[in-house]
């Protein structure tokens, strides 16, 4: 189908409106109001579509907006008590605080909603002469002369389900820019695209991910403890299975309830969804929780390679930010501070550029400032910590990198060098024959809840007319191969119930239920044959966080 689209000029044309996108338009408007630069954010609103915690480094915002204070930023329950455990089947033991590496420490950060923070950093970006369009997702790259990016092509709206235009269709348009800065976050459609075009991760360790589940609760005032921050990891999971838990107490009786498993698991049966359903039982979490209501549902996939994975980050005609690039620091699970700081790199290597008259070409200065920074220095600092887990396992692998921490902070080497990842994560399952299988218990709906009233809470929505966003190379693959080799891992990594397989005059089909979807992108990551395909679906859908 030929189509005929509309176009719009600028100087720099931003993809998602998280922190990284966010604070590199602001930074672009702060160092010449005359600088134009859109924003376009496949949410319904800014905030729609971001998950964290959120435990908060300010020095990004600080750099970014010093006196973010006095402006009011959603920044208002300070960290008053940090708590680590290691927790058993039955018990658990306090990990002393002054055994953590210095940077381990959350003195001075701030407990919030991420997505609260979006919207505020909108509202200063719009100030300041931003143009943010909500409900645009970018779908495609529009290629200039020389082969370089010269802009981004945005979602058609209206279209059916078999792909052919319904009565309210809208091609999408075709938004050029001098740069094109990628902001998507963990696993962006277009980022992936753009890192397998121009090889920006030939000779680095393949991006591994983990999947991050949270909830926020009400709880009763008697329980809450506003500024508590607790870290958990071990039970439910095996010493092979990477991950933990977070309970952040803030605001006005809020709690965010989280869970993180590490996508390069062996066991094709282990469901993350079920195992953060299971956590909430330990008897040490369960009082926390009696008594309140879960309000929100949420998950999103989290980049985890670290320093090793992160790509080359600038390309001709534009460049990757924040946790497109991965900059997620994982022993602090924190990565908003350093999106911030990134999106700033890149908004004054763009700006150096335009000053000269350039465009269409490497923002070389971006490469130059990153590596000379903050974010630099602290991911090197945790280099080897998900090697070393990976390797290892908990029981010995956290160790050897809390010593490896220490070396680094205090002597400023460490003793394994610089360890490769092991690489990607859909290529650790194992066959389900040589595997434990896992029995979950039915939830209570009380503390633990099922897949599919978890998603209601999410806010998520999909026209159900629309063409499914989830995409198979091939298939007959699900049923082909990965049933049965894999007990097909897609019915039980899906933290949403998007895939099934029900049985149809005695055979066997996989199912998409695409409307569940909250695009937390754990199939396009996970799936052991590479073979679902995440691309955006129409602008505007998907979760819709609230306060997440």
């Amino acid at each position: 189908m030929s189509t005929t689209r509309e176009s719009m000029e600028f100087d720099v044309v931003i993809v998602g409106a998280g922190p990284a996108g966010l604070a590199a338009a602001i930074r672009l408007k702060q160092l010449s109001p005359d600088v134009g630069v859109c924003v376009i954010e496949k949410g319904a609103e800014v905030g729609a579509h971001i998950l964290s915690g959120a435990v908060i480094d300010p020095s990004g915002l600080s750099a970014l907006i010093p006196d973010w204070r006095d402006k009011g930023a959603p920044l208002e329950t300070p960290v008053t008590d940090d708590r680590f455990y290691y927790l058993g089947a039955t018990g658990r033991l306090r990990i002393p605080n002054f055994l953590m590496p210095p940077l381990m420490s959350n003195d001075g950060n701030f407990i919030a909603s991420l997505g609260l923070l979006c919207r505020w950093l909108a509202k200063q970006a719009e100030d300041l002469g931003v143009e943010i369009y909500p409900g645009i997702a970018g779908a495609d790259i529009e290629w200039g002369a020389g082969g370089a990016v010269a802009g981004v092509i945005t979602g058609d709206l209206g279209l059916r389900r078999n792909g052919e235009p319904g009565p309210s269709y809208t091609p999408g348009m075709i938004l050029r820019g001098k740069y094109i800065l990628i902001a998507e976050g963990a696993r962006g459609s277009l980022a992936k695209k753009l890192v397998e075009h121009f090889g920006l991760a030939n000779q680095r360790s393949p991006q591994t991910y983990g999947l991050g589940l949270k909830e926020l609760w009400e709880l009763p005032p008697e329980t809450h403890r506003p500024g508590l921050v607790v870290h958990t990891m071990g039970w439910p999971l095996d010493s092979d299975t990477g991950g933990g838990s977070f309970i952040y107490h803030y605001a006005a009786n809020l709690a965010a309830v989280g869970f993180v498993v590490h996508l390069d698991y062996d066991n094709p049966f282990l469901s993350p969804f079920e195992e953060f359903q299971r956590f909430k039982t330990h008897p040490s979490v369960r009082p926390m929780l009696n008594g309140g209501r879960r309000i929100a549902y949420g998950a999103r996939a989290i980049t985890e390679g670290g320093l090793q994975a992160v790509p080359g980050l600038s390309f001709p005609g534009g460049a990757l930010i924040g946790c497109a690039a991965g900059f997620v620091n994982v022993p602090r699970i924190k990565g908003s501070h350093n999106a911030i700081l990134t999106g700033i790199y890149a908004a004054e290597a763009a700006f150096e550029a335009l000053q000269q008259g350039r465009a269409g070409d490497l923002l070389d200065g971006y490469e130059k400032r990153w590596r000379a920074s903050p974010v630099y220095r602290e991911l090197r600092l945790v280099r080897n910590v998900k090697p070393l887990w990976a390797r290892w396992g908990t029981l010995a692998g956290v160790p050897l990198g809390a010593i490896d921490m220490w070396c680094n902070q205090l002597l400023g080497f460490s003793p394994f060098g610089t360890l490769a990842g092991q690489g990607p994560d859909y290529a650790h399952l194992r066959p389900a024959a040589k595997a434990r299988q896992i029995q979950y218990p039915k939830p209570d709906e009380v503390i633990s809840f099922d897949r599919l009233s978890s998603v209601f809470l999410s806010g998520t929505r999909h026209d159900e007319d629309e063409p499914v966003h989830l995409k198979l190379n091939d298939p007959d693959l699900p049923v082909r191969e990965n049933l049965p080799v894999y007990a097909e891992p897609a019915q039980r990594y899906c933290p949403a119930g998007v895939f099934e397989v029900v049985s149809v005059n005695g055979a066997p089909k996989f199912i998409i239920n695409a409307a569940n979807c909250v695009h937390c992108k754990t199939c396009d990551i996970k799936d052991p044959a590479q073979n679902i395909i995440w691309v955006p679906p129409q602008g505007g859908d998907g979760p819709a966080y609230g306060m997440m």
